[in-house]
């Protein structure tokens, strides 16, 4: 097998390293399919100095990564809420200008020695009812009501003797 420069192998190329940070975070276990696969594209698309001008528009996010229009823009609002991309110029359609991004793992490019905002580090993912995940606070047992019970006691869907209804057996 030939090895290229600083031992790298040829028919790898280039690739894209995620901190174990990031793919640990709760933020990022908590993001849907679709935006991890917009990330990977867009984390794709840096070159080391273009961070802060990484074009993408729906229509090629959508026929990119295989999902519909209206997918690709909840995924890309999903990755800015929760702080792993950030929109530096809206797209125009007129214009034909796709919309450009940063992805916060990197520095932005556009300012001298900046450094990586990790904006999703600060931000905490949202639990089915809206409120902020803490594991803590989760019990280890069965979920019970702890709420004293209100109006009159369970009655059986079926009475256990005919007298009890007030019906006659053998009518």
């Amino acid at each position: 097998m030939a090895r290229g420069r600083k031992g790298k192998r040829p028919e790898e190329g280039q690739y894209a390293p995620l901190p174990y940070a990031l793919l640990k975070s709760p933020a990022w276990r908590a993001l849907s399919g679709p935006a991890i696969k917009a990330f990977l594209e867009l984390h794709t698309r840096y070159n080391g100095c273009n961070n802060g001008r990484l074009f993408l528009s729906l229509n090629e996010a959508a026929d990119i990564l295989g999902i519909g229009k209206a997918t690709a823009q909840r995924a890309l609002v999903e990755l800015q809420d929760k702080g792993f991309l950030v929109l530096t110029k809206p797209g125009n359609w007129y214009g034909r200008q796709a919309n450009e991004w940063r992805i916060t793992i990197k520095p932005e490019d556009r300012k001298p020695q900046s450094t990586a905002s990790n904006d999703w580090r600060s931000r905490q993912p949202k639990t089915e009812h809206g409120s902020v995940a803490d594991p803590s606070a989760c019990p280890m047992g069965p979920l019970r009501n702890h709420l004293p019970r209100h109006g009159s006691a369970p009655e059986p869907v079926r009475p256990d003797s005919p007298a009890a209804s007030g019906s006659e057996v053998g009518r």
